[in-house]
């Protein structure tokens, strides 16, 4: 796995090992986080879903969530709505296999700190949750360009979130993987899922959205800056 540079790290503000609570729905890639963080940070708790996730934030109040961006039950934002308010010192870094424009800005605007992808190393994971626990915000460079562009106006996000409302967070998670050239082999691989759950996916995507190849899904997903 490789990120890009969250940045110089500044001395801690926040003393001792951050708290740390882990939300994603992939049991596999939960144990692959738990490995990289080590003994680095406390983990407080894991969670797979919105709802085992605002569970476990308000029991647990930790420090720092890694939230995954796309859940059942609602998605990362629903968990930050639900509990932000209620745990306001809780900081919420969203830890996603997604590096598409309106994911990251959609779930900045939720109230996340930083947003890094699932490609980031175990140091630099741990570093980006030492800064965000200290207040910092953590992005790699591409995916803090997509935020200050949205912020700018270059980037029509209310548009693009109509587009996609017809497909559901894991055919927007197929779409985007083999609209960047991934084989089926590989998108099985990535999420976890069957290849047989791939193209019921992919044909789903299609039909949706009225297409009739991958090429024509890569244009769509181009125009639409979601590669």
């Amino acid at each position: 796995m490789n990120e890009g540079s969250t940045g110089p790290t500044a001395a801690p503000r926040h003393p001792g090992p951050a708290r740390v609570v882990i939300v994603d729905d992939h049991a596999m890639f939960r144990r692959g986080v738990r490995a990289e963080l080590g003994g680095a940070v406390e983990l407080l708790a894991e969670a797979a879903d919105v709802d085992e996730a605002v569970a476990a934030v308000l029991a647990h109040r930790p420090d720092v969530v890694l939230l995954d961006v796309h859940l059942p039950g609602g998605g990362g934002v629903e968990v930050m709505r639900r509990a932000a308010t209620r745990v306001p010192e809780t900081r919420f870094l969203a830890l996603s296999v997604s590096d598409a424009a309106e994911d990251v800005i959609g779930t900045i605007r939720g109230g996340a700190r930083g947003y890094v992808t699932k490609t980031i190393t175990g140091p630099e994971l741990v570093a980006a949750i030492r800064r965000v626990a200290d207040g910092d915000a953590v992005f790699s460079p591409r995916l803090a360009g997509f935020v200050l562009d949205a912020f700018a106006g270059s980037i029509e996000v209310a548009a693009v979130d109509e587009d996609l409302d017809r497909l559901t967070e894991r055919e927007r998670e197929v779409m985007r993987l083999i609209a960047r050239g991934y084989s089926y082999k590989e998108v099985a691989r990535e999420l976890f899922i069957s290849i047989k759950t791939v193209e019921t996916h992919m044909s789903n995507v299609l039909r949706k959205l009225q297409l009739s190849s991958r090429h024509e899904l890569t244009r769509w997903a181009s125009d639409r800056r979601l590669l």
